[in-house]
């Protein structure tokens, strides 16, 4: 199990009326940053379910720093998305990489929380990680 903590901002969303593809929803870091983006969902369909969730195929969740660098980025074939409350979670395959390739994390399940002041990944079964040598003091 892998958790990581990214700062949030709270942005409010629009839950698409059809089927959407090819989407990207984006969010801001706070002041004095708020022209950069902290981190972008996209994916490359999107279809309405019941309680205002969202199935999400092609996931990509793309995470930066306040110069624009990347951080990481995660995809999954497939995920159900809570826009509204910041949730995206699924069964499937995750494959996580940092923005140097230095770290990289895969598992099968995974639950995504986007809150006010933080953001957190956890990836519950069969999780591999490789941290490549040099990342890590001695």
């Amino acid at each position: 199990m892998i958790l990581f903590i990214v700062a949030a901002r709270d942005i409010a969303q629009q839950i698409p009326a059809g089927r959407a593809s090819a989407f990207t929803t984006d969010m801001y870091y706070e002041h004095p940053n708020e022209q950069q983006v902290q981190t972008r969902f996209s994916g490359a369909e999107a279809t309405p379910l019941p309680g205002g969730l969202l199935d999400v195929k092609g996931l990509k969740v793309e995470a930066f720093s306040t110069n624009g660098t990347l951080q990481l980025v995660a995809r999954a074939p497939q995920c159900t998305y809570a826009m509204l409350d910041g949730v995206a979670n699924s069964s499937s395959h995750l494959n996580m990489e940092s923005g140097d390739g230095k770290f990289h994390l895969e598992g099968d399940g995974f639950l995504l929380l986007w809150r006010k002041n933080a953001t957190s990944l956890t990836v519950s079964n069969q999780v591999h990680t490789v941290i490549e040598t040099g990342l890590l003091p001695p």
